[in-house]
């Protein structure tokens, strides 16, 4: 199948939400009226088609990201579905880097929850421009009004309703469009609404809510703000006009409403997306690098420019073997045709080009600018790696992704199993970025790090699934990070005489703390030779895997710069490796007098419960080390907003349903690195050793 969709008439679109809004529910709405599928399916009853991983069906909950393509009014429509739960924020992070268009997904009883928040400063930093979804308006406590308050308070959004409400709870009917000044009504039986005239009693809001609107489109349009301030009437095409400007440069987020569940404000829905959603030439045009040096070079977003395109997912596949997902940004490709991938430069042959529908596919014979495709062929290509035209290459911004938090020892149950875990924890590596696995010298272990308790047993499930291994697994435990707190200079001397040729390798560092989250800084500060050039880097290569193991827990060292200050040679004797052994030995040297200290991964907790409660979960919070942010009335609950110490957490889940006879519910996720009290880090010291 080639491609045969104009690049105006594509929408890269995305469906993101705190966990339980309604992503998943929504999604399968928009395949049902668009035609893809036949047959809504339902996460309560595992038969999603975008939930088609079985834990998910299992769960009831995304957990990796899934792609599909689906046609409305004449639009070729690129969906990308993903995760709400923290602990998967990777996918969320990956599917954002790529698309041109979010639909955020709100739930209409409980407004802007903590994960909205994150994606949604996610998608600040991509720039990706956004429209609102009030889903579940036919729940008890829905509130069109407070969340759209919610979404000016807490996310400081300058968010514009395009429909309104008609009844609420289990009287909402259907949506009035502010735009088209009609009422959709969806009090019949039928799937498609019925469009009329609104309703008097709705008049006023109505004219209020218009005024509101026109306004706002004015405010960022210089010649409708002209016509406005005349006192002219805008049309009903020039504020859809005025609204999709605005929406794509973000300075406006228009906000709609329904239930998908009950099928009530989907297809309205799709209108926004085809009318206020950017094509992918609408975009500003893209920014790379020339590879091998820092030189800007730009790619506006057409067929007939040289190919770029950004790998944003791995997958293995247990048929086809291992699939890459890209989004072409511009030019074409062909099934078959050699490009680079010049993030690793490499060369690479695009095998099997595919459209996915989640986990089905279909063969198609070319990509172009726009498109969302999946790859067979591509072995040497990881997630954030840049594909292009060979003859004209760019190396595109890669994909950012935050550090694991927890880590547990896995073992295999057999020796028979040893190969099988190696390979299996190698793939699963590759498809999640924010999965990592290392071998433990001291205790003969592998260890794998995550982003939660769920991350972590979700992937061993796989492991045991898909790659049928059986493996023992310890209890989680916390990635603590070491740091310095004061700087420090030291040598670091790696001499050995063994009868023949020996090995010199003789530095002075100099060491200081740097700011939190600035990692690692290299200087080289020789002067007059005294370390030859090349051995400048075997230094350095020391001392990054001297950071691997700290001094007082072996864990990682964090937020360090190194000074290469001095040192000296043997014209015969030193080589690399021995530079190398001195680096590490000098570093670790002067760590120890730069006064260590152990830091603690610093999780956000949001706890919401009733209000009879509220005394037990706050004095066990201040059991655990809590720091209390903020308290604050929902309705008949309580939300606690709080920052925990990561390893208090652990089991929490369960002990807060106990505590709660089930009715509290909470959400965690990554916020900073921080000290810890004395008293503690002495025992986790003692612990690691």
């Amino acid at each position: 199948m080639s491609r045969s969709t104009e690049i105006e008439n594509i929408r890269n679109i995305g469906f993101i939400a705190h966990i339980d809004a309604g992503k998943t529910t929504v999604t399968e709405r928009v395949l049902f009226y668009t035609g893809r599928t036949y047959k809504i399916g339902e996460v309560h009853e595992g038969t999603a088609v975008m939930d088609w991983m079985s834990q998910e069906q299992e769960r009831g909950i995304t957990i990796v990201s899934a792609a599909t393509t689906a046609e409305w009014a004449g639009h070729q429509v690129n969906i990308i579905d993903t995760p709400g739960h923290v602990d998967f924020t990777a996918e969320v992070e990956r599917s954002l880097r790529v698309l041109d268009g979010g639909v955020v997904v709100f739930d209409g009883v409980a407004g802007v929850e903590p994960q909205s928040e994150t994606v949604w400063r996610q998608a600040d930093r991509y720039e990706v421009p956004r429209i609102c979804f009030v889903n579940k308006m036919d729940r008890v406590g829905a509130d069109f009004t407070k969340v759209l308050e919610s979404i000016h308070d807490r996310l400081k959004a300058p968010a514009v309703p395009i429909q309104l409400p008609m009844g609420s709870e289990d009287a909402f009917h259907g949506v009035i469009d502010l735009v088209d000044l009609k009422a959709l009504d969806y009090s019949g039986d039928e799937l498609e609404p019925k469009a009329g005239p609104i309703p008097d009693e709705y008049q006023d809001r109505v004219a209020e809510m218009r005024a509101t609107l026109t306004e706002r489109v004015a405010e960022n349009d210089d010649d409708l703000m002209l016509k406005y301030l005349e006192g002219q009437e805008l049309t009903n095409e020039e504020i859809k006009h005025g609204l999709r400007r605005a929406t794509i440069k973000g300075k406006i987020y228009p906000v709609l409403c329904g239930t998908a569940l009950k099928n009530k404000g989907i297809q309205p829905l799709l209108d926004a997306v085809i009318a206020y959603l950017p094509a992918p030439n609408e975009i500003p045009s893209l920014v790379g690098t020339v590879p091998g040096s820092e030189e800007e070079t730009t790619r506006a977003l057409k067929d007939d420019e040289p190919f770029s395109a950004l790998a944003f997912k791995v997958m293995t596949d247990p048929y086809a073997g291992r699939l890459v997902f890209f989004r072409v940004y511009s030019g074409r490709a062909e099934a078959g045709s050699a490009i680079a991938n010049t993030t690793q430069d490499e060369k690479e042959r695009m095998g099997r080009l595919l459209r996915m529908h989640a986990a089905d596919r279909e063969e198609i014979e070319e990509v172009g600018a726009g498109d969302i495709a999946a790859a067979l062929g591509l072995r040497n290509t990881s997630t954030g790696d840049t594909l292009s035209a060979d003859d004209f290459p760019i190396i595109l911004e890669k994909i950012s992704f935050p550090e694991p938090v927890i880590t547990i020892a896995v073992e295999p149950k057999s020796q028979e199993d040893e190969e099988k875990l190696g390979d299996a924890l190698t793939k699963l590596a590759e498809e999640d970025p924010t999965f990592q696995r290392r071998y433990d010298q001291e205790t003969g272990q592998t260890v794998v790090s995550g982003m939660g308790e769920l991350h972590l047993e979700v992937l061993m499930e796989r492991a045991k699934r898909e790659f049928n291994v059986e493996a023992r697994i310890s209890k989680p435990q916390v990635a603590y990070r070491e740091t310095i707190t004061q700087p420090a200079r030291a040598e670091g001397r790696y001499v050995r005489q063994t009868g023949g040729r020996g090995q010199y390798g003789h530095v002075w560092l100099e060491i200081e703390p740097l700011d939190p989250g600035e990692g690692f800084l290299f200087e080289n500060k020789i002067v007059g030779g005294s370390v030859p050039r090349e051995y400048i880097n075997p230094v350095q290569q020391g001392i990054k895997e001297a950071l691997e193991t700290g001094v007082l827990a072996n864990f990682p060292i964090v937020d360090v710069a190194v000074r290469l200050v001095d040192g000296s040679f043997h014209p015969v004797d030193s080589s690399e490796m021995a530079f190398k052994m001195a680096g590490s030995i000098g570093f670790k040297e002067a760590v120890r007098k730069a006064r260590p200290a152990l830091l603690e991964p610093i999780m956000a907790i949001d706890v919401t419960t009733p209000q009879d409660f509220m005394g037990n979960i706050l004095g066990d919070l201040n059991s655990r080390r809590a720091q209390m942010r903020d308290m604050e009335t929902r309705g008949d609950t309580q939300v606690i907003q709080a920052y925990v110490p990561l390893g208090e957490m652990f089991g929490y889940a369960t002990f807060l349903r106990s505590m709660s006879q089930g009715r509290a519910v909470f959400t965690m996720e990554f916020h900073h690195y921080d000290h810890v009290p004395r008293n503690i880090a002495e025992e986790i010291g003692g612990r690691s050793r």
